[in-house]
Parts: C-alpha cells; structure tokens; sequence
C-alpha cells in the first residue's frame, strides 16, 4: 500500500495506480525483442550505434543499444534525464509531449551547458522544437566529437525515439531515411 501497488478501501483491497504504471512501462518492455533487429539493421547501414528511448512516467529511458566494437555506443556520462536538451533523442521525445508534460520535464531538469554547443534556454529550446519536424540532430552538444540523429516512435501508449550516434565529422553524410524506416519498423513490430 506505501508504495501504490495496492489500496486499501473500507471493505478490502484494489489494486493501486502503481500497477497500470507497471503495466505501461512493460508495453516498452515487450516491445525490445521485436525491436532489437530493426536497430541492428539502422547500425548497420548507417555505422553507428542505434538507439532506443522511451518516455514513461515523467522520464526519458534509455531502454536499448544495437553497438559494435566498429560502432560503438557514446560514453553517456551524464544521465539521460539531465540531457534530453542535449541529445537529439531527448528532443525528439520532449517535442511529442504535450506542453504541461513538457514543461514539467524542463521544470525538474536544469539545462546544464555539457558543451560549448549546448543549448540552455528553455525558451528557445522550446521554440525550435516544432522546427524539427520528424527529424532531430545534435552536433557535439552533448559530447565534442559526437553526433545524432534521431526520429520519433509513437504508438499507442508509446512515446519515444530512434537514434543514431556517429562521429560529428560524418553528421552532413548520413541521411534521415534510414531512422525512418527504422522508426517505421518499430511500429510494425509493436502492432505484430
């Protein structure tokens, strides 16, 4: 009962928010081994590590990595939760929230300038979001040297981001049509 799981009524015991929490976190969860091939193939063709993210309760998760010693994954030395200004997948998810749920995200979470690059205005973080489109990039934002690309993933009661990490120097090479695809195919794999 302390923890949501269970509530306690004048006659017995119901089953408490934290269960349909639960339950939505593990939608995610179920998602990942169908998932898993589509961001094998987005490392493959683009030789970069392919991510997965999903917003669920309040936070962004990093849930999966598709890396390999040729395409290894970014050092995340700081959270993911601390850098969704930094990240294109952490814009990505932030511009499908509404803006009460945005804005409490920001609220909780100081943008912290990681690079000279970072962008630490909420306001005009907020501004260029709908400029993004489906496609979202950071340029050594959130680590000198690195760069992603990103596209959202919703479906019903997912919110998320495919993402792409690649050295900055092959940022104006790769192309959006592959996380496109990839974010396609988590779809079809989510309705299978």
């Amino acid at each position: 009962m302390h923890e949501g799981y269970l509530c306690k009524l004048d006659d017995g015991h119901v089953l408490g928010e934290q269960v349909g929490a639960l339950c939505r976190r593990n939608a995610g969860q179920a998602l990942l081994p169908r998932i898993r091939p589509v961001l094998r193939a987005l490392r493959d063709e683009t030789r970069g590590a392919a991510h997965l993210s999903l917003y669920s309760g309040g936070d962004i998760t990093l849930v999966d990595i598709a890396d390999r010693p040729d395409t290894p994954s970014v050092d995340l030395w700081v959270g993911v939760q601390e850098a969704a200004h930094a990240t294109a997948f952490g814009k990505c998810v932030l511009s499908c929230l509404d803006v009460p749920a945005r804005r409490d995200y920001l609220a909780r979470y100081r943008l912290v300038g990681l690079t000279p690059h970072t962008m630490t205005d909420a306001r005009v973080l907020e501004q260029r979001l709908p400029q993004c489109g489906d496609a979202f990039q950071d340029s050594e934002e959130y680590l000198l040297g690195t760069a992603c690309l990103a596209t959202p993933v919703r479906a019903p009661g997912i919110i998320g981001a495919i993402e792409i990490w690649l050295p900055s120097r092959r940022l104006h090479s790769a192309q959006p049509a592959p996380l496109q695809r990839a974010s396609q195919g988590a779809l079809i794999a989510r309705m299978e």
